[in-house]
């Protein structure tokens, strides 16, 4: 029986992505079984709840827009004894998506948690699941790329001098993003930290601490046992029991909410979208319990659709959208274009003295950016089953947009491949920059060593990018009302930086523009064609 129930789940899983995302067909048992259809019309819908759908809502809620938010996860609300999330030493089903293992390959039960690994071609992709998206277990690392390297990605029709004055200050405030406070970094938690600060130094490499959405009271909290510790055990991955992190739901979806006008429906994986034969869209779901059994089915209606699902989620919803034949006018660059945002995950040891602190979020960053090989930067992760003089770093690096989808009829399956060969100059890249730090520690003892892999993607990016699917400001092109404000529309890697804070910087941008002109100027033109009519009809 917990077999075929996991199996029935598996269908789920494996087409429900970051927010939101694709389900099996209708003809599959587990839909046969579904309650009766409901049937709801709304001005405006996101599917996802991420960086893009977050600020989605919350824009069109201050334009005065009545929104709907479909996210594929749970609401987590951080409890006050500590036990919101799974943890890293005792995990359970909240560490993993609808999956008997979780990232570690920890057993745990069959659950709607809050990641999700996808083992696609060529790579292993990472997403987040729950109402705030990707931020619930991101590393909280806001970091913004510089304007040379920028420019190597988006086009110059996009102002770096606006997006560094208006865009990305605005999204930091939202955040409340800082560095680590001297007080904090100075404690053993951080020792990594700044072992990585030092070493950078010795090398002769710019290092310094990033911003980090976090409130640092509570960690001081932490510290002092006042809370569980959490952030300090490097816990991100599956989420801060502490209340630590500024994700999403605190910030911009909370605030969204508060406006009366955003309703968030958590447990609904979308299944279908298609064009409605006047104006609009329709999207159909299926809202699921918390162990991902169907309850029943369900079709919206809206003027205006906004696609936050995620990279992965947006690109294989639309993808599937064109092969089947429900938004057949989508561009043929739908689904191309994908990178890994250059992601690398290297593991140091024979570090010359006991690191062994696992405080976190952690901040510092290693800039390589003239590296003859490829620009790039590195930074600590926790590593919460290293033992002493050891060391784990995500690295980033320019990486071309290769990655593409295919969808399966016979299956009603979209998969991502990635040539793995794509990785080659980045790892080369990485190697020199970790021999370069390597280099610079001397001991009598011991002999550095680091191992770069980049066979896991924790920053999916491109699938229906600007300039090829959609325009610079997300709207998707052949489509009025249609629109993609997510890590699927940014047309290459980030520039070497973590994309959210950059993710959201766009988002802003976009909504921005969208608001002013395909909302506001077209409510005035209805509100005037009407008087046009009344006048006419009275005379």
């Amino acid at each position: 029986m917990v077999n075929n129930l996991y199996r029935r789940r598996r269908f789920i899983q494996g087409a429900a992505f970051f927010g939101a995302g694709l389900a099996v067909s209708a003809g599959s048992p587990i839909y046969r079984t579904s309650a009766t259809s409901n049937y709801e019309d709304t001005e405006a819908l996101i599917i996802g709840s991420g960086f893009g759908g977050s600020i989605a809502s919350l824009r069109l809620a201050q334009a005065g827009i009545q929104t709907l938010v479909l996210e594929r996860g749970r609401r987590w609300n951080i409890r006050s004894d500590g036990n919101t999330f799974a943890d890293f030493r005792n995990p359970d089903g909240r560490s993993a998506w609808l999956s008997p293992t979780n990232l570690f390959g920890q057993s745990v039960d069959v659950y709607t948690g809050v990641l999700e690994t996808l083992n696609e071609d060529g790579v292993t992709v990472l997403a987040g699941a729950g109402v705030g998206g990707g931020s619930l277990v991101y590393n909280a690392i806001i970091y913004q790329p510089i304007r040379e390297l920028f420019y190597r990605v988006f086009p110059r029709s996009i102002s770096y001098k606006e997006m560094d004055e208006i865009y990305y200050p605005r999204v930091l405030s939202m955040l409340r993003a800082a560095p680590i406070p001297d007080d904090v970094l100075k404690t053993d938690y951080y020792e990594t930290t700044r072992f990585l600060l030092e070493n950078g130094k010795k090398a002769g490499l710019p290092t310094r601490l990033l911003d980090l959405a976090v409130d640092w009271d509570i960690v001081r909290q932490e510290i002092r046992g006042e809370k569980i510790p959490s952030a300090l055990q490097g816990e991100h991955w599956f989420g801060i029991n502490s209340g630590a992190k500024n994700s999403l739901d605190r910030n911009y979806l909370l605030q969204a909410e508060q406006t009366g006008l955003v309703k968030i429906l958590p447990l609904h994986i979308v299944t279908e979208i298609s064009e409605l034969p006047r104006r609009g869209y329709r999207v159909k779901c299926h809202e699921i319990d918390e162990r991902g059994e169907v309850i029943q089915s369900k079709t919206f209606t809206c003027r205006y659709l906004f696609l936050a699902a995620g990279s992965m989620g947006t690109s294989k919803l639309l993808l599937k959208a064109k092969e089947k034949g429900t938004l057949p006018r989508l561009k043929p660059s739908v689904g191309q274009n994908w990178n890994n945002n250059g992601d690398m995950v290297a593991q140091r040891s024979n570090l010359p003295k006991p690191v062994i602190g696992r405080g976190g979020p952690s901040g510092a960053v290693v800039e390589n950016i003239n590296n003859t090989q490829n620009p790039i930067s590195l930074m600590n992760l926790e590593d919460w089953s290293g033992g002493p003089g050891t060391q784990r770093c995500l690295t980033l690096a320019m990486t071309k947009p290769k990655g593409f989808f295919t969808y399966d009829r016979s299956t009603d399956d979209v998969k991502l491949h990635w040539p793995e060969q794509e990785n080659r100059d980045n790892l080369l890249a990485a190697k020199v920059t970790y021999t370069t730090l390597d280099g610079s520690i001397t001991t009598p003892t011991t002999t550095p060593k680091t191992d770069v892999s980049a066979s896991i993607c924790a920053h999916p990016l491109g699938g229906a990018v600007m300039g090829k699917v959609c325009d610079q400001y997300g709207r998707v092109l052949n489509y009025q009302g249609l629109y993609v404000v997510d890590g699927a529309l940014i047309p290459g890697p980030t520039a070497c930086t973590n994309p959210s804070f950059t993710i959201a910087a766009i988002a802003e941008r976009c909504m921005e523009k969208i608001i002013a002109e395909d909302i506001h100027n077209k409510r005035y033109a209805l509100q005037r064609n009407d008087h046009s009519q009344f006048v006419a009809a009275r005379d």
